[in-house]
């Protein structure tokens, strides 16, 4: 895997930068705090996303930017790919607004959005992000993070890189399967005993014998109920025999009780019915008289009414005449009524507009009143406001007065603030870079010194004597003077820097309030302005108000003068209503007369319809009369003879086989009840029988089933057990394989770089435990290595395991270009020599790309690119340009050095 390119635009300090990446090493040089490290960690964003960040995503924008844009091209396997990540501040709080990876491998071209990107990089370079830096990311400061880690996470560490996680996985899956199938077998078994023992105890039972036993008696029973019902049957004929002799008597019976009912009724009806002939002769009388009287009545009405003659024509021509007359005085009284409404609603809707305009001239004046009152008040405000832009006048000429015996113009203290902090944050990292020279050359100063007094070279733990290391001392020794004279120059430039962004910060507070002030005038000033221009107008608005309200009390007037006028036409009307009103009721009641009359005739057309009805009714009466003496004397023929039919001794002898029959039935019902009882009983009990032979056989197929599961299960279990002790026996083989190859690399890696007497190997034993042999055979920690040896041992475990994990994978190597950041920090300058020799090894053993951040200049040589990065302290951003070097040159300076 290669980098080839990436851009930047507003990450962190690079506004704008575009870069290419090369085959072989690229130094990327500069200054401490130019902006180096933050290209690697560009690379390693744009891979990971958030999870590759040390602080947060707020953090990816540069300062005083809205959105930050991250690009990287690289190569993997022959395939190329492209990661676009854009990433948006929205108030405090950033968010990725795009992350897209683009490849000819990618499925459907592309992968959007950053969790899905990131397991498609996961999945592509076969490690994560942690995976990456234990692997080929040498970050700055963690340099001894691998000699630093307890065996078991340096285990985890590399097993994890050569992808022996995935077999401890397999293992751990292939063990709770073997735990799950543990669980089901135990169930299993536990359910097979338990369907034994439930067999066991239904075969106890006998269902079979039982069964057979109750069918013989269930089939003795059905046959004694059988003899029992055709016995009833022959008694319920019986008894039906003799109920029918008796019904045929007490029918015989009843008819000669109903002959005489009718006989009775009928002679009781014809009494009756000539008591009703005699009544229908009363009415008939009485009818005729009402008929005479009503006749008089009539013509002392046709007298009243001035008719000539009682004829229904002349009724009927009197009536139409008076109907026309009172239709003509309803129609004028109706036009009278719609006129007088006409004039009351003109008159009230008159009054209404008078009173709408006296209303509204009230409110003209409510109005008026208001204006003037807001016109005293708004004067008041406007003498006040007048009086408070006028302090803030004094306030703003104060303010300005800070900063004429200042060397900041107004309008730049935000700028020079910046400008001090960023300058005493720079002093900071470079006093952070002496501090750390000064503890590593002070503890290689102490080591040196107890070893001269144990009579041992400092640098190769021989003697002494004659040893030529033993002049590099005093270098040390001035050295930690020097570094210790610029920590206390540092110091003293960050305590004067202080006092000055205290006094910046200070104009910057006023810079903020003048600006507050200003505008705080401009608006006091704006709104006085308006307030003087809507004085008058509310004046003006005031003598309007009342002058709409005077004429609106004058037309007020008008209107109720019409409305009054209008009033007396509407009470005139109502008066000619009255008069024809009068009128129209003296023509109803000459049309009442004559509906009296009509009424009058009526009634004796009606009275003499009843008499003629009377008379019918009497001779209707009469003939029923002649036919129920007929029917009388049938019936009383017909009781003569049924009382010659009716025999005693025979009703005698049905009574008592009536009474036989129902004595058996009585006797016989019990038994047929007991006995359908028992049947019923030995139906449950049968079914009952089958019901348990149904489940003894269907616990037979069960226990068959449950103890062929548990033999199946049994065998998976050997089969899981196996695949565990598989997987564990793979992966301690081939870790056993791994720390001998790795041994290997290290020992071959550490005699290139570090080549003397002192150490005879390195031991890396099957726990990843690290020891140091020397030549006499004494085992060292590595922490017991001085502090440059430690650093140098430490880049040569990461190459080693770099070069396992290329190695370790058939075919081309998936792993990421060696990654070196600030790798120099605890080492002198002979020990920067033997890390170029390093850079080389690995470059030896066909490491595609090596990128090494530092801001040592001895570096330099080992480059076949250089990248030069340096910050603009004016705008605070960082630019990268490649440098044309000649490494031959480069390489025999170093030499020389």
């Amino acid at each position: 895997m290669r980098f080839d390119r990436i851009r930047l635009k507003n990450f962190k300090p690079y506004a704008d930068t575009d870069l290419d990446l090369g085959d072989g090493v690229t130094v990327i040089h500069g200054l401490n705090g130019s902006g180096k490290s933050s290209l690697l960690e560009a690379c390693f964003f744009a891979l990971y996303g958030a999870k590759a960040l040390d602080g947060t995503l707020e953090d990816v924008v540069t300062n005083g930017e809205e959105e930050s844009e991250i690009e990287l091209w690289f190569t993997h396997a022959g395939e190329e790919y492209r990661v676009e990540r854009r990433i948006r501040l929205s108030g405090e709080r950033a968010t990725t607004a795009k992350c897209v990876l683009e490849g000819s491998t990618v499925p459907e071209g592309s992968v959007d959005g950053a969790r899905d990107v990131r397991t498609f990089v996961v999945d592509l370079l076969r490690m994560d992000a942690d995976a990456f830096v234990n692997c080929a990311y040498v970050r700055q400061g963690e340099v001894n993070k691998l000699i630093n880690a307890t065996p078991t996470e340096r285990q985890d560490m590399i097993d994890d890189l050569l992808q022996l996680g995935k077999l401890e996985e397999y293992r751990e899956r292939a063990r709770n399967a073997r735990l799950g199938v543990e669980d089901v077998l135990s169930d299993k078994r536990g359910g097979l005993r338990e369907l034994a023992a439930q067999v066991e105890e239904k075969e106890e039972t006998n269902p079979y014998e039982r069964l057979n036993a109750l069918q013989t008696e269930l089939k003795e029973v059905k046959a004694a109920i059988e003899r029992y019902e055709t016995q009833r049957e022959k008694a319920k004929q019986s008894r039906d025999d003799a109920v029918s002799t008796l019904d045929d008597y007490e029918k015989k019976r009843e008819e000669l009780a109903d002959l005489d009912d009718d006989i009775d009724s009928l002679k009781s009806d014809i009494a009756e019915t000539e008591e009703k002939r005699e009544t229908l002769r009363e009415n008939a009388r009485e009818a005729r008289e009402r008929t005479d009287e009503l006749e008089s009545t009539v013509a002392d009405a046709i007298a009243e009414s001035e008719l000539d003659t009682a004829a229904d024509d002349a009724i009927a021509a009197r009536v139409t005449a008076l109907d026309e007359r009172r239709d003509e005085l309803t129609d004028s009284i109706q036009e009278l009524r719609e006129r007088a409404q006409g004039f009351e609603n003109q008159s009230s809707n008159l009054a209404e507009k008078a009173t709408d305009l006296e209303s509204r001239a009230e409110q003209k004046r409510t109005r008026a009143d208001e204006l003037e009152r807001k016109h005293e008040s708004d004067t008041s405000k406007l003498a006040d406001q007048r009086e408070k832009l006028g302090d803030l006048d004094d306030r703003v000429e104060a303010l300005e007065a800070r900063f004429e015996d200042v060397p900041v113009d107004r309008g730049d203290a935000s700028a020079h603030l910046a400008d001090l902090r960023e300058r005493k944050s720079a002093i900071r990292d470079e006093l952070e870079t002496v501090r750390t020279k000064l503890r590593s050359t002070r503890q290689r100063v102490e080591e040196a010194e107890r070893l001269l007094g144990e009579g041992k070279c400092p640098e190769c733990g021989q003697s002494v004597d004659d040893s030529p290391h033993v002049d590099t001392l005093d270098e040390d020794r001035t050295r930690v003077r020097e570094l210790d004279a610029e920590r206390e120059e540092l110091e003293a430039e960050i305590e004067s820097l202080g006092d000055d962004i205290e006094r910046a910060e200070s104009l910057v507070d006023a810079e903020n309030e003048l600006g507050q002030l200003r505008e705080q005038r401009d608006s006091i000033t704006s709104l006085v302005d308006q307030r003087e221009e809507t004085l008058a107008e509310k004046a003006e608005q005031a003598e309007a108000a009342r002058d709409a309200a005077d004429e609106h009390e004058e037309k007020a007037e008008e209107l109720r003068d019409a409305a009054e006028q209008t009033a007396s036409k509407a009470e005139e009307s109502r008066d000619e209503i009255s008069e024809l009103q009068a009128k129209r009721e003296q023509v109803d009641a000459n049309e009442e007369r004559l509906e009296r009359i009509q009424s009058l005739r009526d009634e004796i057309a009606d009275t003499e319809a009843r008499l003629d009805r009377i008379s019918e009714r009497r001779s209707d009466l009469g003939e029923l009369n002649d036919e129920r003496r007929e029917r009388l004397g049938e019936k009383q023929r017909r009781r003569r003879e049924l009382r010659e039919d009716v025999d005693e001794s025979q009703i005698r002898q049905a009574k008592e086989k009536k009474s036989n029959a129902e004595e058996y039935l009585e006797q016989v019902e019990p038994e047929l009840e007991s006995l359908a009882e028992r049947r019923t009983k030995l139906d449950n009990d049968i079914g009952g029988a089958k019901t348990d032979i149904r489940r003894l056989e269907e616990l037979h197929e069960k226990r068959d089933h449950v103890a062929e599961r548990v033999e199946a299960l049994e065998s998976l279990h050997e089969e899981t057990e196996e695949l565990e002790a598989m997987y564990g026996d793979l992966r301690a083989e081939l870790r056993r394989r791994n720390v001998e190859t790795l041994e290997r690399m290290l020992n071959e890696t550490f005699d290139l770089v570090y080549a003397n007497d002192a150490y005879a190997r390195i031991r890396l034993d099957g726990e990843y435990e690290l020891t140091v042999y020397q030549k006499d055979g004494q085992a060292l920690d590595p922490e017991q290595l001085s502090g440059g040896e430690r650093a140098l041992f430490n880049l040569s475990l990461r190459c080693a395991i770099y070069r396992l994990l290329a190695e370790g994978i058939e075919g081309a190597a998936p792993t990421p270009p060696l990654i070196l950041d600030e790798p120099t920090v605890f080492l002198d300058s002979g020990h920067v020599g033997r890390l170029v020799d390093l850079v080389e090894e690995m470059r030896g053993f066909g490491v595609r790309q090596i990128i090494i951040v530092s801001h040592d200049d001895e570096l330099v040589g080992a480059a076949d690119d250089l990248v030069t990065v340096e910050k603009d302290p004016t705008s605070n951003r960082s630019t990268v340009r490649h440098e044309e070097i000649d490494a031959l040159a480069a390489v025999e300076s170093v030499a020389d050095d």
